[in-house]
């Protein structure tokens, strides 16, 4: 009953049929032959002897596209399946199928942006904030507003009454209103059609979606077709940024697990953004992507991260405030209440990251 009762919570949140387990969660597994370590992180060989704060025998962890680098390199598991722990992954289209899924039970760990955490906390998720994301200069280069080559529309204000075509309750939902509010319009000046990113790429490509706020790599495809303009991107919003969010149990009770994870994705992210090539030379291959395109993809990722501090849950409990003053979620969230104590949070975060 609670699965049916979240479900129904969050699809409203969302759209009416749109978050079916059937079509809209895509669940796979870490079984790909051939994906081997090439970073200086994922070569490195760490003993560890210490397990305490480590209770599941399983880590499954829900990604998207770019978490394929830290799935591939298998960071993770050469630390945690010498103490008994075996990794899952997960992929999903987008960050509410990642919610959703972590609130049913099937996911423990997942990366998202700020928004889908915040619709999950308001359909009663029991989740916590694990540790957030770094900002940086490359930060919202990837996401972005736009309409096809030939179309009338040459800016923001340009939109009202048009149709605009992201996912509810992803990061887009907060990029698309507060590039609304920039510009003199309201939420009621536009219409929403809410279709995952990765569904809609195809429609836009062929001119049938007027306005289609788009990200990598699917904008980058799109650039190399010719068949994009961009009236915004995100670059410069006022976002606390992106997360690791877990589920509230599986934090509070492996502590352990966490630290480690927290530790290889920093270090992998650390050589990551020193070694672009590398990185596309990895996940060009596992995302399909001629070289090109990944090296577009690659430069304007963001990496490292940053631990969870007083001062990035006010950032989110602003989010969380807009979406309820523009009647977006039902009621008012919290977000403390998907926040760990000082003392859990100094157990799981590094310190090369918690001042960050």
């Amino acid at each position: 009953m609670v699965y049916i009762k979240f479900f129904r919570h969050f699809t409203w949140l969302l759209a009416p049929g749109l978050l079916t387990l059937a079509t809209s969660l895509t669940l796979v597994s870490c079984t790909a032959e051939g994906e081997k370590a090439q970073s200086p992180s994922a070569a490195t060989n760490v003993s560890d002897t210490n397990s305490s704060g480590i209770k599941a025998k399983v880590l499954r962890i829900g990604y998207q596209s770019a978490g394929d680098l830290v799935r591939s390199q298998k960071v993770l598991e050469k630390r945690l399946q010498p103490l008994g722990v075996k990794v899952e992954w997960a992929q999903f289209v987008q960050g509410p199928q990642l919610m959703e899924a972590m609130n049913v039970g099937k996911i423990d760990l997942g990366a998202v942006g700020e928004t889908p955490p915040i619709f999950a906390q308001a359909a009663g998720a029991q989740i916590v904030y694990v540790v957030g994301s770094r900002r940086t200069a490359t930060t919202g280069r990837a996401s972005v507003i736009a309409v096809p080559p030939n179309s009338p529309i040459k800016s923001v204000k340009d939109l009202k009454g048009q149709k605009i075509v992201f996912q509810k309750a992803s990061a887009s939902h907060y990029f698309v209103f507060r590039a609304l509010e920039d510009a003199g319009l309201k939420p009621s000046d536009i219409k929403i059609l809410s279709i995952p990113t990765v569904e809609a790429s195809s429609a836009f490509l062929e001119g049938k979606i007027p306005v289609w706020v788009a990200g990598d790599p699917y904008l980058a495809l799109a650039e190399k077709a010719g068949k994009i303009r961009v009236i915004k991107t995100a670059e410069g919003l006022d976002t606390p940024g992106a997360y690791y969010v877990g589920a509230r149990k599986f934090a509070v009770e492996n502590p352990g697990i966490l630290l480690i994870v927290i530790e290889e994705i920093d270090k992998l992210q650390r050589w990551a953004e020193a070694n672009p090539k590398e990185v596309a030379k990895i996940i060009g291959p596992i995302q399909k992507l001629p070289p090109d395109i990944i090296e577009k993809v690659v430069s304007r990722r963001s990496y490292g991260l940053r631990g969870i501090s007083p001062e990035l849950i006010k950032e989110q409990q602003r989010i969380a405030d807009y979406f309820y003053k523009y009647g977006v979620i039902p009621k008012d969230v919290n977000i403390q209440e998907a926040v760990l104590t000082p003392e859990e949070y100094a157990a799981i975060t590094p310190e090369s990251i918690s001042q960050k």
